[in-house]
């Protein structure tokens, strides 16, 4: 591992992310979080703004030449989780813990704007920096760009994110599509209730909602191309107070995961179409909402180029992977919808030290070399992407 990360920046990359550890805030709560990321900023020399997206911070490190301007984003919020791990730096707050290393991408972000300040003396082009709100449940991405996180329009953006799949050392870029489209579907079937031994005087809903449970599968193997990945899963199922009784309504609650924007485009039409067809061939009237949180996160090739190129430098080629995929979600797709930009994975898993468990996992943690690789390799993407200006 090839870095410029002196042991005292190590150190103070690690004693952040495990303060920000011990103090979660879940989303579009992160005010302390806010409030130690501006101080810090504030502290390099850099006009700071707050409350960008409710909860979010900006700030810009000027070079002290004309060039290009690239975004560097990190999420800062928490998850609802009690943290059941055994550590110094463990959770605070009960009920909340930073389980999926946002905590982490903070650290690394606060670490790059240091170094950044500390060159724009000899630095061609801006470098904005980007704290962002709300990334778990959806939404601080667009609050901020709604906020002007992108007025002026950058040339570029890029991300990571902590990656507990890959081992230490292993580093993700994937060209193209990197994760999935997360929608959230609500349906209601409403028919008529009546005895369960006399069903012919009601209108069922509970069989004309496994009726659409099962067509709904129709969108992945019939409506799609099967060699385009697309995931539909009801997940919840509600309906009924007793045994002999038809309920007059039933309910049920899914997502779906796509990473093809066009399909992406496509699907709340054909979601629509298949429930309310089946709604009607049961005599049934069904209520739909239908919910978007993220598009799907998709790199641009030519930024994808830049960040193998970079990563192999900082890891070696041989531990640079380029199929890297996920059907989970990441609302920096917001930013890489409007700016071309690419958001990569730092591998942060660790067998031998027992880190191992899954993000979102009550004893989710990672292997803290990934912040010393992590702000090397985005800081040399950025560097790079200005010197090519």
């Amino acid at each position: 591992m090839a870095t410029t990360f002196l042991p005292e920046e190590v150190a103070e990359l690690v004693a952040v992310r495990r303060d920000l550890h011990q103090h979660p805030e879940t989303a579009f709560q992160e005010v302390r979080t806010s409030g130690l990321v501006a101080e810090r900023l504030r502290a390099l020399g850099l006009e700071v703004r707050t409350g960008v997206g409710r909860t979010g911070v900006l700030a810009t490190v000027k070079g002290a030449r004309p060039g290009r301007t690239v975004l560097l984003r990190a999420d800062m919020d928490a998850l609802p989780i009690h943290e059941e791990n055994e550590v110094p730096y463990r959770s605070q707050h009960d009920g909340a813990m930073h389980a999926c290393g946002h905590d982490c991408h903070t650290s690394i972000l606060l670490a790059l704007a240091k170094r950044f300040a500390r060159d724009a003396a000899t630095q061609a082009g801006d470098v904005r920096f980007c704290f962002q709100p709300a990334e778990e449940q959806g939404g601080g991405a667009e609050a901020m760009i709604a906020d002007g996180a992108l007025e002026p329009k950058p040339d570029a953006a890029f991300g990571l994110h902590v990656w507990q799949t890959l081992p230490i050392g292993k580093v993700g870029v994937t060209p193209g599509p990197f994760m999935a489209a997360v929608d959230e579907f609500r349906v209601t079937i409403r028919g008529v209730g009546a005895h369960a031994a006399m069903p012919e005087a009601g209108r069922d809903p509970v069989l004309c909602l496994a009726h659409v449970v099962t067509a709904l599968q129709a969108i992945a193997s019939r409506e799609v191309d099967p060699l385009k990945e697309v995931v539909v899963s009801v997940t919840q199922l509600r309906a009924g107070s007793a045994f002999n009784i038809i309920p007059p309504s039933a309910w049920m609650n899914g997502t779906v995961r796509v990473f093809d924007p066009a399909i992406w485009e496509a699907l709340p039409g054909r979601f629509e179409r298949i429930v309310r067809g089946v709604a009607q061939a049961f005599e049934c009237e069904a209520e739909i909402e239908y919910l978007r949180y993220n598009r799907p996160t998709v790199n641009d090739k030519a930024m994808a180029a830049l960040a193998t190129e970079v990563a192999a430098e900082v890891v070696g080629a041989d531990n640079v992977i380029d199929d890297i995929r996920t059907m989970g979600g990441e609302d920096f797709a917001s930013f890489l919808a409007r700016v071309p930009g690419c958001f990569i994975a730092i591998g942060s898993r660790n067998e031998e030290r027992g880190l191992i468990y899954e993000h979102h996992h009550p004893r989710f943690d990672v292997d803290e070399r990934a912040l010393e690789i992590g702000a090397e390799i985005l800081m040399r993407m950025a560097r790079r992407f200005l010197e090519r200006g």
